[in-house]
C-alpha cells in the first residue's frame, strides 16, 4: 500500500473512480448502481419536458421504464423486453464503470467473448421504481445549485477531500 493509500483510509472520503470512457450527459444524464439496480434518468427523444425512469434488478434482471409523471414507457413491450431507454442508459452504465462491473452488479452470466451486457440478463417485469431514482437524480441535481464554499456539508462527506479526478 502507498502512502498516499494508507492516507486516504484515514480519511472520511471515498475514492472517486474515472469513467471507463466518455459519455454524453445529453441523452442519459444520471446513470447509478445502487440500491441492487442499474438506474438511471434518460432524456425523451421527442419532448424536451419529460424524462424516462429507467431500471434494471440485480438478480433478476427484472426492467422498469416511466416517464417523470409515472405513466409507463410504450418501448417497453410486454415489460420483459428492453425499450430505447433502458439500452441507453446500459450503454451508458458500460460507459461509465465498464461491462465487467455492471455485469457483476447485476449478477449476469455473460458468454465468453461478449461485447454486449443484454447477452447476459434473463428480464422480467419489475415493480415502477421511478419515485425513488428520480428522487435521487433531483437531490443530485440540487448540489449544482449550492455555492462553492470549504465549508464542509454533511450530505457530502463521502466526496474526495483534496483533488478533482481527472
Amino acid at each position: 500500500m502507498t502512502i498516499e493509500g494508507a492516507a486516504a483510509e484515514r480519511r472520511s472520503t471515498a475514492l472517486v473512480i474515472a469513467p471507463v470512457r466518455s459519455r454524453k450527459l445529453a441523452k442519459v444524464p444520471f446513470v447509478e448502481l445502487s440500491e441492487g439496480r442499474l438506474q438511471g434518468v434518460v432524456s425523451s427523444g421527442s419532448d424536451v419536458e419529460r424524462v424516462y425512469v429507467s431500471s434494471v434488478t440485480a438478480g433478476d434482471h427484472g426492467l422498469s421504464c416511466n416517464t417523470n409523471n409515472n405513466r409507463p414507457c410504450g418501448g417497453l413491450s410486454g415489460g420483459s423486453h428492453p425499450c430505447g431507454h433502458l439500452r441507453a442508459l446500459a450503454d451508458a452504465a458500460v460507459a461509465q464503470y465498464g461491462l465487467d462491473r455492471v455485469a457483476r452488479y447485476l449478477k449476469a452470466v455473460l458468454p465468453d467473448g461478449a461485447d454486449d451486457l443484454w447477452s447476459g440478463l434473463h428480464t422480467t417485469t419489475a415493480p415502477n421504481r421511478a419515485a425513488e431514482v428520480f428522487a435521487g437524480f433531483l437531490r443530485h441535481l440540487a448540489y449544482l445549485e449550492v455555492p462553492p464554499a470549504t465549508d464542509p456539508l454533511p450530505d457530502l462527506h463521502w466526496f474526495p477531500a483534496a483533488g478533482a479526478v481527472r
